[in-house]
């Protein structure tokens, strides 16, 4: 299991958020919940985010498949 950080997100995921739109999406249980790491640490299951992303693709080809 890997834990990336905050600007692992951005840099090896792709995913633009910012800070506070992620613990927006986290609260609306839309976006893979933080580990607690220390006081002021934290970080995210790298396979939960693979497995969100991969979510939302299908979501979305779902979605276009019922637009045609």
């Amino acid at each position: 299991m890997k834990l990336l950080s905050y600007p692992d997100l951005k840099l090896q995921k792709g995913i633009p958020y910012s800070k506070v739109q992620i613990w927006r999406l986290e609260k609306q249980n839309k976006f893979p919940q933080r580990v607690r790491l220390g006081p002021a640490r934290h970080g995210w299951i790298e396979e939960e985010l693979d497995t969100w992303m991969a979510d939302l693709a299908r979501a979305r080809n779902i979605f276009a498949g019922r637009r045609s």
